[in-house]
């Protein structure tokens, strides 16, 4: 196999979220920053939070409150 074909790995990749590190795994960087992660996410944790930065979520809320489905022609 020849050397110079494959990337550097590094064993102990540090995993950041929040500036925290999380846990570490092996990898091809020596440091990952993510924005979620299993600790963080509402499927494993229980709990409901919004990860939402461009406000799609109030976009949503607002284009399907009231009457909008019930002015839809058959």
């Amino acid at each position: 196999m020849k050397k110079e074909g494959h990337p550097k790995y590094y064993p102990s990749c540090k995993v950041f979220h929040n500036g925290e590190v999380v846990m570490t795994v092996g990898a091809t960087v020596p440091e990952l920053h993510v924005e979620v992660w299993s600790g963080s996410h509402p499927f494993f944790t229980g709990r409901q939070a919004f990860v939402d930065s461009a406000g799609r979520v109030e976009k949503f809320q607002r284009k399907f409150q009231g009457d909008y489905f019930k002015n839809k022609k058959k």
